[in-house]
């Protein structure tokens, strides 16, 4: 009677490496890409956060989020809840304007794209992030759709100027949302103690809903808590995306189509 030789267990060699990809995000239009490069302050002149800037301040975020940080946890259900706000804005308006570019009869209409589309590659420590890069690219659609219909005549130029200024203040809320929080090695056990650490979140961040100190209410793609015994990492810190540039924008713009 003969047995099967067993199956050889690979060595090291044999061994698969880890999963990479690339991810690009193509835009149209200027309008959108001032949201990607965000705008340094000056003297007379306040800084706008780009998404570079809210992608790094995420990533912070995230970390205290994994790290036990209820106040983390908190941050990321409102960032959840700002993209699906604009998401659903975004939305009803591209509807409304797609409505307007069909009743044009028996003439068909193109929406206009840019010749020279920029694009960048997206490299982000969190969903959340890309979330919020796919939301500009839902922007640039948008803008390009309101430039068209006002420039066949189906949208005055109030209405068009609304539209694209909402959108692009709607996003600019959205990454302001990540700037209102406080890095403080904070774990939900300093609030059961109500010790200092705790005092100072309070302070500087309010009082975190039960719902959410109790770890019930977590943001969906919220990142697998780990239970550190050690606390905090005490190495984390902030560091420019290389992928994700705020300087100032050009001060070209794409009024028409």
């Amino acid at each position: 009677m003969t047995t099967e030789n067993p199956i050889p267990k690979p060595d090291d060699a044999d061994k698969l490496g880890p999963l990479r990809g690339k991810v690009w995000l193509t835009l149209q239009t200027n309008q959108a890409r001032r949201l990607i490069r965000g705008r340094n302050g000056t003297k007379g002149q306040s800084p706008i956060i780009g998404l570079g800037l809210f992608a790094e301040r995420l990533r912070l975020i995230w970390q205290a989020s994994r790290n036990d940080d209820p106040y983390a946890d908190w941050w990321l259900i409102k960032v959840h809840e700002a993209i699906e706000e604009r998401e659903a804005l975004f939305l009803r308006l591209q509807r409304d304007l797609d409505e307007r570019l069909t009743q044009m009869g028996s003439i068909e209409v193109a929406v206009a794209e840019s010749e020279r589309p920029y694009r960048m590659p997206l490299q982000f420590a969190n969903p959340y992030a890309y979330q919020a890069a796919r939301l500009v690219s839902t922007y640039d659609t948008l803008v390009c759709a309101a430039l068209t219909a006002g420039h066949i005549g189906v949208l005055d130029r109030a209405s068009r100027d609304h539209v694209i200024e909402l959108g692009a203040r709607k996003i600019r809320g959205l990454f302001m949302i990540p700037q209102g929080y406080r890095f403080l090695r904070i774990e939900r056990s300093d609030i059961q103690k109500d010790n200092d650490k705790n005092t100072q979140a309070v302070q500087f961040m309010g009082v975190v809903p039960d719902d959410v100190l109790s770890g019930k209410r977590r943001a969906p793609m919220a990142p697998i808590q780990r239970h550190l015994s050690s606390g905090f990492s005490r190495s984390l810190g902030l560091h420019s995306a290389p992928s994700t540039p705020t300087t100032a924008p050009s001060s070209d713009e794409n009024d028409d189509t």
